[in-house]
């Protein structure tokens, strides 16, 4: 099983392509789209989903990922082995969250040009080098196959939550479809107050801890732990983000009411 995580949108044929490569090298192959929605250029974005995702698929897969901005440049690509699969893409540190959460075991460069396309571009790695690399794996090939062992990763910094006289403080990680304000804090760090202020950059609010969404009356936000184990602030069937205009690395600062 492949997975493809990326920035390409579906407007043009890049997603296609890649597809194109891995069948061709591996008919069987089934692939799964995680998402190709990421905003572009947004690492940090895609690590994130990458890592809310490939926990729940089956041990062994092949996880592709391209959110490439220095593609082209002296940046590795890299293949990581871990305890559950294998993460494919660029040495940015895209990969890492997903991977160190699964226990890494070997990472290495991808170097062995009989391992890609015949002919690789400067643009496009994700088709000619990552596409043929997944194929690869999938079908049992030794990562160690692919190019020598690397010792120094690019690793993805998130910002550690803080707890300072009663504050506590972290940051916006996600803003999901929904425009639930997904934050760093995990649930065992959250404060016991079922009664909490909030404040952003440019807003401030009182709000009530909930188990749902539905704790909240309709167009009402409510502060609760979500899918991921992460404290979200959301609206019961509106728009938390846009209606505290909350954007991605906005620093919050949570006290008990």
């Amino acid at each position: 099983m492949i997975t493809l995580t990326s920035d390409f949108g579906l407007k043009d044929p890049y997603v296609a392509e890649m597809k194109g490569v891995i069948l061709t090298i591996n008919p069987k192959a089934t692939i799964v789209d995680i998402t190709h929605d990421i905003a572009k250029f947004d690492i940090r974005m895609a690590a994130f989903t990458l890592a809310s995702a490939a926990s729940y698929f089956p041990k062994g897969a092949v996880h592709l990922a391209v959110v490439d901005p220095g593609v082209g440049t002296e940046r590795r690509p890299i293949v990581l082995e871990t305890k559950n699969g294998f993460f494919v893409g660029p040495d940015n540190g895209l990969l890492m969250l997903a991977a160190q959460s699964q226990g890494i075991e070997h990472v290495h460069e991808l170097s062995n040009p009989n391992l890609m396309l015949p002919k690789t571009s400067n643009t496009f790695h994700g088709r000619d080098i990552f596409a043929p690399t997944a194929a690869y794996l999938d079908k049992g090939t030794n990562p160690r196959e692919f190019g020598a062992e690397i010792k120094d990763p690019v690793i993805t910094c998130f910002s550690a939550v803080e707890r300072r006289d009663g504050v506590l403080e972290g940051e916006v990680l996600y803003i999901d479809g929904f425009g639930n304000i997904i934050t760093n804090i995990k649930e065992k760090d959250m404060l016991s107050s079922r009664l909490l202020d909030v404040k952003f950059p440019k807003f401030s609010l009182k709000l009530k801890f909930g188990r749902a969404y539905a704790d909240a009356e309709p167009k009402e936000p409510v502060v609760l732990v979500g899918g991921y184990g992460l404290v979200e602030i959301a609206v019961n069937q509106g728009n938390a983000a846009g209606k505290f205009n909350a954007k991605v690395g906005d620093k919050i600062a949570v006290t008990a009411a």
